[in-house]
């Protein structure tokens, strides 16, 4: 990591955004599309350790892909889990959702259309995309029963796969800290349960955004 300073700031919206859910048995699980295939790759992790029968990869192109790729996160994300064992049959691909809210209207509407039991959905996502899936979740899937959990990585870890991926250190931080203003900003526009945030994690996003981490915050 280049800028250490930034490191435990970082740290401490990282660990408040991350929930540390216990992946448990799931009729289905769904990867929500970005440009990290390592969601991928632990989706396929899961499938292969028995925890459901299908995998539903969500994503088009949003907000931090379309200038990184041309193909859809879905595509993308479905061949990276064929790489990794996870057979044709067991996968489907929503590919046309641009953000969160997109991701869970149009991955419901496709397990419906397909006829695909969802009682219970396993998501995964990035670390610090936790707390907001299932905050959104609540808003636009309440009565789903749903939990979550994302690639078992470090900090250093995302950071790396971020700019081996085509993501520069400084942007990738910038998504976690603009991810983080979402949490309140999301939640007074209706489009996320109201989160309780403490201090501390206030006070390392302002620390965070003084030093320049701020390309990706809402208007």
């Amino acid at each position: 990591m280049e800028n250490l300073q930034a490191l435990a700031p970082l740290q401490v919206i990282w660990s408040y955004l991350k929930l540390h859910q216990q992946p448990g048995k799931a009729d289905v699980i769904v990867g929500f599309g970005n440009f990290n295939d390592n969601i991928a790759r632990r989706a396929a992790e899961l499938y292969k350790a028995g925890l459901a029968p299908k995998v539903l990869f969500s994503g088009g192109l949003g907000r931090n892909t379309t200038r990184l790729f041309t193909e859809p996160e879905a595509e993308r994300f479905a061949k990276v889990a064929l790489e990794c064992g996870v057979p044709a049959e067991a996968i489907i691909k929503e590919d046309k959702s641009t953000n969160t809210a997109e991701n869970i209207h149009f991955t419901k509407a496709l397990l419906e259309e397909l006829g695909v039991p969802h009682g219970h959905i396993l998501g995964v996502h990035q670390p610090f995309m936790e707390r907001r899936i299932v905050a959104a979740m609540g808003v636009y899937w309440p009565d789903q029963s749903f939990s979550v959990t994302s690639p078992q990585v470090t900090i250093e870890q995302y950071l790396a796969d971020a700019e081996r991926q085509g993501m520069s250190e400084n942007a990738a931080i910038s998504v976690i800290v603009g991810d983080f203003q979402r949490m309140e900003l999301y939640a007074q526009k209706g489009w996320q349960l109201p989160q309780e945030i403490p201090e501390e994690a206030w006070q390392a996003f302002r620390e965070l955004v003084a030093m320049g981490y701020d390309t990706q915050l809402a208007k």
